[in-house]
């Protein structure tokens, strides 16, 4: 029988959902991002893709990486920033294609359902980005 998970009210907040196990994501570039697998890649079966929930506690954020695949990002609770001065907020669905770049963070915090169908590379800003826990300009 196929592997199945169930996560109840996955749009309460973020920080409320405390049934679930939330890991510190330590990597390089980034800062108090907590994430929960809900699968991951499986070279032997093929399967490159990845499924995490995302949390962000105000100020925190991740790497700025390069995108090899496609992501899906639903923002579930809070505000989500974008490196290039976008914020999106609790229901924002985003979807950015193989070769986009970016780094997200949180000046409120915010918890997301991300979705890769291939892994991201970190790579090295070739211009100017948004401070971490900066708004956008009005």
């Amino acid at each position: 029988m196929p592997d199945i998970s169930y996560i109840p009210n996955v749009f309460r907040s973020g920080f409320a959902l405390d049934d679930i196990k939330w890991v510190t994501w330590d990597e390089p570039g980034r800062t108090g991002v907590e994430h929960h697998v809900l699968w991951a890649p499986d070279e032997e079966a093929g399967e490159r893709s990845v499924g995490l929930l995302l949390r962000f506690p105000p100020g925190a954020h991740g790497d700025f990486h390069e995108h090899l695949g496609h992501e899906l990002m639903l923002v579930l609770d809070g505000v989500l920033d974008h490196s290039d001065g976008i914020s999106y907020v609790k229901g924002d669905l985003v979807v950015e294609g193989p070769g986009t770049e970016h780094q997200m963070s949180s000046r409120t915090g915010c918890t997301v359902l991300a979705i890769r169908t291939r892994p991201a590379e970190a790579r090295t800003p070739q211009k100017p980005l948004r401070p971490v826990g900066v708004s956008a300009a009005p």
